[in-house]
This record gives C-alpha cells, sequence and structure tokens, in this order.
C-alpha cells in the first residue's frame, strides 16, 4: 500500500513575522496584531484556493500558530480536506521551551490539531546538559502524542557550530552537503535514544539521494515507523526543488512542510500595497501548487 502523502503549509512563524516581515521593534500594537492575525487568514484561504488542485492520495495541511492563527485553525479543524498541525514552542528561542509553560497540553489539545509540533536546533557539538535537557521535554510531548493517537512532528534544525564551519573552510554550501546530512542522522540518534519517537520527521532538505536514504533509515532504526518531511528554511525556489527532487522518491519521505518560500513575498506584496488580496492569494495558491507538482513529479 503507497504510503499517504502530506503537503503542509507552514504559516506558524510569529518572532520572524514581527522582527523581519513586519520590521517591529518593539512588541506589536493591537492593529499590527490584527494585520497579521488577518495575513495568516490569507494564507490559508490561498492554500484553500489550491486544495482541488493537490491529488487523490496526498493530504493538504496548514501548520499555524495560536498566538495569531486562532481564526484558520479552526477554519482547518472543521475542514475534513486539510490536516492541522500547531507549534508547542516558544517562538524564536536556542533552546526548546513550552509556549504556554506547564499549560502545554491544554493548548495542544484546543483546536484538535492532528499534528501537534515542535522546533528544536541540535547539533551532536552542542553542550551536552543542554542538548539531554531539551531531548527530555520533547520525549515528554512524544508519550503524550503517541498515547493521545496524534502524528508528532518534530522539526530538526542543525546548525553548524564553529569546529563544523572549520572543517569546510567556512563555506556554509559545503557544511549542507558535506557535513550536515550525518550530524542529522547523529541528532535523530540522540534524540530518539532519549525518548524522542515523533511520527514525523520535518528535516532540511538534502543534496544526495543518498543522504536522504540515510536519514529516512534513521527515522526508522530498529523498527521504528517514523517518516520524514522536508522543511523550506525560506529557500530560493530552485534550491527548493532540487531538496524535493532528492528526497520525494525515497522510501520513508512523504511530503513537505513549506512557508515563508510560498507567502513571504506575497505578504511583502500586501504590506507594501503593490498586492490586492486576491492577488496575494493567488501567489501563495501558484507557489503552494508548484511544489505539490515538483514533488508529484519527482516521485513519479
Amino acid at each position: 500500500m503507497t504510503e499517504p502523502l502530506l503537503f503542509i503549509l507552514a504559516m506558524d512563524q510569529r518572532d520572524s513575522i514581527e522582527q523581519k516581515l513586519y520590521e517591529l521593534q518593539s512588541a506589536p500594537t493591537p492593529e499590527q496584531s490584527a494585520s497579521i492575525a488577518a495575513n495568516k487568514l490569507l494564507v490559508y484561504r490561498g492554500l484553500l484556493d489550491a486544495v482541488p488542485g493537490v491529488p487523490e492520495g496526498a493530504r493538504p495541511g496548514f501548520l499555524v500558530d495560536e498566538q495569531y492563527g486562532g481564526s484558520p485553525a479552526v477554519l482547518a479543524a472543521a475542514d475534513s480536506r486539510v490536516s492541522v498541525a500547531m507549534p508547542i514552542e516558544a517562538s524564536g528561542q536556542e533552546w526548546f521551551d513550552f509556549a504556554y509553560g506547564h499549560d502545554w497540553r491544554t493548548h495542544a489539545e484546543f483546536f484538535g490539531a492532528e499534528h501537534p509540533k515542535v522546533l528544536i536546533r541540535d547539533n551532536p557539538g552542542l553542550d551536552e546538559q543542554h542538548r539531554a535537557e531539551q531531548a527530555g521535554k520533547i520525549a515528554t510531548i512524544s508519550a503524550w502524542a503517541r498515547k493521545a493517537g496524534l502524528e508528532f512532528i518534530v522539526e530538526l534544525l542543525v546548525p553548524a557550530g564553529d569546529d563544523d564551519l572549520a572543517e569546510v573552510d567556512g563555506d556554509t554550501d559545503r557544511y549542507d552537503r558535506e557535513i550536515r546530512p550525518g550530524l542529522t542522522v547523529r541528532a535523530i540518534e540522540y534524540l530518539q535514544d532519549h525518548g524522542v519517537e515523533p511520527a514525523i520527521w520535518k528535516i532540511e532538505g538534502l543534496a544526495q539521494r543518498e543522504d536522504a536514504e540515510r536519514v529516512a533509515a534513521a527515522a526508522r532504526r530498529d523498527g521504528r515507523d517514523a517518516r520524514c518531511i522536508v522543511l523550506g528554511r525560506h529557500a530560493p525556489q530552485e534550491q527548493l526543488d532540487e531538496w524535493l527532487r532528492v528526497a520525494a522518491p525515497v522510501e520513508g519521505f512523504i511530503g513537505f512542510a513549506i512557508g515563508r518560500s510560498v507567502w513571504w513575498d506575497a505578504l511583502e506584496g500586501r504590506l507594501a500595497e503593490d498586492l490586492d488580496e486576491a492577488a496575494a492569494r493567488k501567489q501563495v495558491a501558484d507557489n503552494y501548487t508548484h511544489f505539490v507538482q515538483t514533488y508529484l513529479a519527482a516521485r513519479a
């Protein structure tokens, strides 16, 4: 039986929207908060415009935060065509922390999201105490999600350390190609050994098929049933297309979760008043559809 595909439009960014898109230097005003919320709803509507073009056997998803995305979260939860994912982590933190402290379970359950999600940064060269403390928190979420029958997503970023960059003469592209894949496998295995057992690993793009195969094998180590999806990292379309083409044919990869590469330019156009709402929605729908078609073509 063919594994169902999952194509998530990620719109759970908070700090980056405030600081980089809206260029805020302080906490948003009520008017600015309302504008951010309205733009999250616009992006969701753009996704809905694209949903009829998603083929059978593939499921659209929407990843959105409670802070600014309550309206689309409610709408998506009521729409049987769309899988809802929502973040548990506080935004903009170096190490994982809960967005709502000890009350995280109440918030995680409130909207009925099928995919609770956390973003973490890990690298075998980072401080061991911080790594272990972070893994322990994620393991708690992992156990809760499995007991609740939810498909937990761990978004894993593996930033380069100084020693990593020294190996490639400071070339970040070489780090991505030559070093990050192996560190990603080691980070997954470390987290698994510390009780982190997501249904889905959200992974940075890989340049070579054999690296995607190594990562997928790590996710399924020792009989585990986890799958992988490709994250966007606000990469240019050409770069993202290549990452999707590498991952799509690999057993264990089932789709993507792409955000800013789909909607950033459209929202910049809205804020600059260069695009009306209909044009911005169309741009979101077209970009999302492009990545879906790229993935499907590579998988075929």
